[in-house]
């Protein structure tokens, strides 16, 4: 595939239609060089290129700087698909529906939480149960999961767990409105009904920061930031029960693909019309899964907050932002005539990056340009940023989610030795603890593209920019 890759500037590089048969639009990746060294390793431009085939797709497949080899759509890709004749697929959210980041800013510096920061990770580690098929002690019932399902952290507020606050400084106000709990298979509820609260495992995290620097002041100073101040950062999703959403979409899907006249280059890019019965039953149990997984960010930020008081009484966590990162969501956009578009964005492992103005945006935010939480792989930097008009008009108004993997999971485990990578960030100065240290091996910080890198490219390219970095000081793993 590099042969078909054209250097449009500095940090685009756009993939020819000559590169795969069917190609409908070309290709389009942000990255330099390093990035393009590291794409060579794993050819996740086929799935690009593959991506671009599909039927009602609109303008490029876009790939963000932390592609990397995904189910179907590849890590870090962007497409949208036109509302009319365009399709909806499972593999262009991913198995963990609404994955996302929260941040937390704390009135408390870091000199200030140093001497109790061992109390504060053994806190959050006893009360937010984490690891692979990590449970709560009390199950929801039928009625009130499809309360959670329906709701997201409306219902959360209603039970005392979020502020009103909370809810405006999350996407989409806490609440995907369409979703439709009847969608959701009894056994994706299954999965679901004890899982609410919980952190799982993989690259999911809380990590305890502090803002080592802030490149735009003014931009700091609105989202309520200033370097040496302690941050919370949550990345979690939708557990068991979006993951069964998942599955039980794409075995529904890939019986009636054929029924609507729709070849694929890949089986594992099972789509069917956005207006069939089956998108729109996908829809329904999507939005509800990510409303299960907003809540369960929520439900984790309470008793984060609880530990929190308890340590340090009368001191503030406030939220700064929640967003997903594996989601499709039915947007308008203006298109190259400067006409109204609908358009249903698929943002596989990339992130929302809304641009100053924008009529969805929370008050506060409305000069900046929504927040953009990028978080960096287990011991590394993470950053905010915000979005740009330049992401609006060029990629949807999308940006990177992470760093991006170079090593898989067994791959990983490998190169690393858990007990010897806990003691080097413990030497430096970063308290780990972990479920199991099979997962420290798995998230390595080699097992990722250099974050730094990584948003420096998507900063320079104009998608998003730079408004603070943060550096861990201590890490909560599943």
């Amino acid at each position: 595939m590099r042969e078909f890759l054209v250097k449009k500037d500095a940090f685009r590089w756009e993939l020819s239609m000559e590169a795969e048969k069917g190609m409908r639009v070309p290709g389009f990746l942000y990255a330099d060089n390093y990035i393009i060294e590291k794409l060579e390793e794993e050819n996740a431009l086929v799935q690009v290129a593959n991506v671009a085939c599909l039927p009602g797709i609109k303008k490029y497949s876009f790939a963000m700087p932390d592609i990397h080899w995904g189910y179907g759509f590849a890590i870090g890709g962007v497409a949208a698909f036109d509302e009319e004749d365009g399709i909806i697929s499972p593999g262009g959210v991913g198995y963990d529906i609404s994955c996302g980041v929260r941040l937390l800013s704390a009135d408390l510096t870091s000199e200030e939480a140093r001497g109790s920061l061992h109390s504060l990770t053994s806190g959050i580690f006893t009360h937010v149960p984490c690891g692979l098929g990590s449970r709560v002690a009390e199950r929801l019932n039928r009625k009130e999961l499809d309360n959670v399902l329906q709701e997201g952290s409306v219902w959360a507020l209603k039970r005392g767990y979020a502020s009103r606050d909370d809810l405006a400084a999350t996407e989409n106000g806490g609440c995907l409105e369409d979703a439709d709990p009847g969608r959701v298979s009894e056994k994706a509820k299954e999965r679901g009904k004890d899982q609410l609260g919980t952190l799982g495992s993989g690259n999911h995290f809380i990590e305890i920061q502090v803002i080592e620097n802030v490149y735009d002041i003014e931009k700091a100073a609105l989202l309520g930031l200033k370097r040496g101040s302690i941050t919370v950062m949550i990345h979690c999703g939708s557990r068991g029960l979006g993951h069964q959403v998942c599955d039980d979409n794409i075995r529904a899907m890939s019986k009636v693909m054929a029924k609507y006249g729709i070849e694929v280059p890949d089986r594992q890019l099972v789509s069917v019309p956005i207006q069939s019965p089956e998108g729109r039953s996908y829809f329904g149990a999507m939005y509800s899964a990510a409303n299960f997984a907003i809540a369960n960010r929520q439900i984790i930020t309470k008793r984060v907050r609880d530990v929190f008081e308890k340590i340090f009484p009368g001191r503030e966590l406030r939220l700064v932002y929640d967003i997903s990162h594996n989601m499709a969501h039915m947007e308008e956009h203006i298109d190259a005539k400067g006409d109204r578009e609908k358009l249903c964005v698929h943002r596989k492992g990339a992130t929302r990056a809304l641009p100053p103005g924008h009529g969805s945006l929370y008050e506060p935010y409305l000069t900046t340009g929504q927040p953009v939480l990028i978080p960096g792989s287990m011991g590394t930097a993470s950053y905010i940023l915000t979005g740009t008009g330049r992401a609006a008009a060029e990629c949807f108004a999308s940006t990177c989610h992470g760093a991006g993997r170079v090593l898989s999971r067994h791959a990983a485990r490998k190169t690393s030795d858990g007990h010897a990578l806990r003691q080097k960030l413990e030497d430096q100065g970063i308290s780990v603890m972990a479920g199991s240290y099979k997962t420290l091996s798995e998230e390595t910080p080699l097992a990722y593209k250099d974050v730094d890198h990584v948003v420096d490219v998507v900063d320079r390219a104009g998608i998003s920019c730079k408004i603070a970095r943060l550096v861990p000081l201590a890490v909560i793993k599943g």
